[in-house]
């Protein structure tokens, strides 16, 4: 079955998917007899494709936390299973593209290829010299970038055939509006401890220990899992590593900019179309007959249109000279510039800022130091690991490395020291007493490896130990039940007709709640409950010894002229249509794989994941 008259930007997109996926990062090709990291049904998953895949994404990691990741890292963040699936999953489009025969065709292929802008000379015409040059940075002959734009070019057919007709049922879009547009008019009151007409009374011994029995899921320790590991930080050896001063000094000399700064002023430039637009405004603000926010409001402007922020003399070019002989406060005489004559104010004068490298050396030293300590520690994990898969303990580790030795007694509510670290919290999460330790990273380049002791069931804290909070719980239990039982006449009354002021109450009012309102001094369920309401409804909420009585006015629907709506409207149709699609998708890939079975070649996959360590 061929494919025919593909559009121009079609083709292009594919191309450059092509570049981006092989060049994006640097060309490399792995060397060895094996050629692929295994099959799905007949079709290879070529073995430099993944490379440069898992290469790619480990780098766009990289670009998205602003430090280096090591391999350990994006195996644990999933990086490595999410590129291996997606290639199978191309593998397996591959295949079944293959047995129903989809393909571009040679001569629109060609057509095409001489269409690319990127290999066209300086006429527009085709130049077979571009293409090869073109194909050579990404690291590809002829044949196989044609054989991989095929291979791309029929995988996006098949998919564009099983998502076709694709859309959104107008009755969930509707839903979802009304859902998310509609708003409540609501009024309420407050009632607290001040509020009652009959004294609370005082908890006895026995009222706080049948409490705290009653009550032992609030007192309750969660389970406990009680750690022994050994860590190391860039924190614990940077006082033992030397920069040297030549270092130190490139390092100030690159940062001349920061440490440097020539004098500068906070200003706005309001410009005019001609001179005599701009002389007539400096005037009449000369004279009194305008402010400087009237001559803005004029021109159709706000403030924050104009601001320039802190400038330096030399950023604004021949109207530096006047800007720079005003002071604080002042408006010059119309200046020419770029835009045509404008005004500046000058809101503040920065003084010029310099920085000896005496003074800046604390700084780098630590920022430098720091840095080359996550070095130093990233050098030692190989190390460390090889002496854990030897046999050594973390005491072991403890007397022969730099690790220090400490043990955390950790639930998920601990987030103290080591504990802070989310990387340390996810291994604890998943640590068993089965579990051998190993190297793993903390965010700020340190390491830690760690191992399980023992697991400390849940346990019911004594009652001296909480005490405090049991009274205090104690007592808002037993204000919202006086409370309650001081309503009992008031709300039938209030949900007879009776106004707030009737039944000694003094409400408040709100409109036009939407789902995400937050009234002041309202509980964090208050909302909820308010859209849980029906019109006309009264209904209580209880929360930390305080009764909240809610009456729902009104319900009001989306307004059809809403705006923000009607831009939520393509979001939420563009977002069910893209799940529903990737769900059928899935659904192919998954149903390819199955019934063409899929082979995975370890000792390749261990291989290139050698490059990466």
């Amino acid at each position: 079955m061929a494919a025919k008259n593909l559009s121009k930007p079609f083709v292009w997109i594919l191309m450059g998917l092509l570049i981006l996926g092989l060049g994006g990062f640097g060309v490399t090709n792995l060397s060895g007899n094996a050629r692929s990291i295994g099959q799905v049904g007949d079709a290879d998953i070529d073995v430099n494709d993944y490379f440069r895949a898992l290469q790619s994404e480990i780098r766009s990691q990289e670009a998205a936390r602003g430090e280096a990741l090591s391999f350990i890292q994006a195996q644990e963040m999933g990086v490595v299973d999410n590129v291996l699936s997606r290639l199978v999953s191309v593998a397996a489009l591959d295949d079944e593209t293959q047995r129903l025969g989809i393909s571009i065709g040679d001569e629109n292929l060609r057509d095409e290829i001489t269409q690319i802008p990127q290999f066209q000379g300086i006429d527009g015409n085709f130049d077979r010299l571009a293409y090869e040059t073109a194909l050579e940075q990404i690291g590809l002959n002829e044949g196989r970038f044609e054989k991989q734009m095929r291979d791309e070019t029929a995988r996006t057919l098949l998919q564009a055939a099983v998502l076709a007709g694709v859309a959104t049922p107008e009755a969930y879009t509707d839903t979802m509006l009304t859902f998310l547009g509609e708003k409540r008019n609501v009024t309420w009151a407050t009632l607290g401890r001040s509020d009652l007409k009959t004294g609370l009374p005082v908890p006895t011994e026995d009222d706080l220990a049948q409490y705290h029995k009653d009550n032992a899921a609030l007192f309750t320790a969660p389970e406990t899992k009680r750690i022994t590991y050994v860590q190391l930080s860039p924190e614990m050896i940077v006082d033992t590593v030397e920069v040297d001063e030549v270092i130190l000094r490139d390092a100030y000399e690159d940062r001349a900019e920061q440490y440097n700064q020539p004098e500068r002023r906070l200003v706005e430039r309001l410009a005019y179309p001609d001179q005599d637009a701009a002389d007539a405004a400096y005037t009449k603000l000369a004279n009194g007959e305008a402010t400087f926010e009237d001559l803005v409001a004029d021109r159709g402007l706000e403030l924050i249109d104009i601001d320039l922020g802190d400038v330096s003399k030399a950023s604004l070019g021949s109207a530096g000279e006047a800007v720079f002989a005003a002071s604080a406060g002042d408006v010059t005489h119309p200046v020419s510039t770029d835009l045509g004559p404008a005004l500046f104010r000058i809101n503040a004068v920065l003084a010029a800022q310099e920085t000896s490298f005496e003074d800046a050396l604390p700084e780098l030293r630590e920022e430098l130091a720091t840095d080359r300590a996550r070095r130093v520690i990233d050098s030692q994990i190989n190390s460390i690991d090889d002496l854990l898969a030897g046999g050594a303990s973390l005491e072991d580790l403890a007397q022969e490395t730099d690790v220090e030795l400490g043990q955390i007694d950790w639930h998920a509510g601990v987030a103290e020291g080591i504990g802070a670290f989310e990387n340390f919290r996810a291994a604890a999460q998943e640590l068993t007493t089965e579990d051998y330790p190993e190297v793993l990273q903390t965010q700020d380049g340190g390491i830690f490896a760690l191992q399980l002791d023992e697991v400390i069931a849940p346990v019911l804290r004594p009652l001296d130990s909480v005490r405090d909070d049991v009274e205090a719980s104690w007592t808002n239990d037993a204000t919202v039940r006086a409370l309650a039982t001081q309503l009992e006449t008031d709300l039938p009354r209030l949900r007879d007709g009776a106004t707030f002021e009737e039944i000694g109450l003094s409400p408040r009012a709100a409109n036009n709640l939407t789902r995400t309102s937050f009234e002041p001094d309202t509980p964090p369920a208050f909302t909820q409950q308010v859209f849980e309401m029906q019109s006309g409804d009264i209904s209580s909420l209880n929360d930390s010894g305080q009764i909240y009585i809610i009456r729902l006015d009104a319900i009001i629907p989306p307004s059809d002229t809403d705006e923000s709506l009607a831009q939520i409207k393509p979001l939420i149709e563009n977002q069910y249509a893209s799940g529903l699609s990737q769900d059928l998708f899935q659904l192919m890939a998954d149903d390819i794989r199955n019934r063409v079975g899929i082979e995975l070649n370890q000792q390749v996959l261990n291989a290139v994941h050698a490059n990466f360590q």
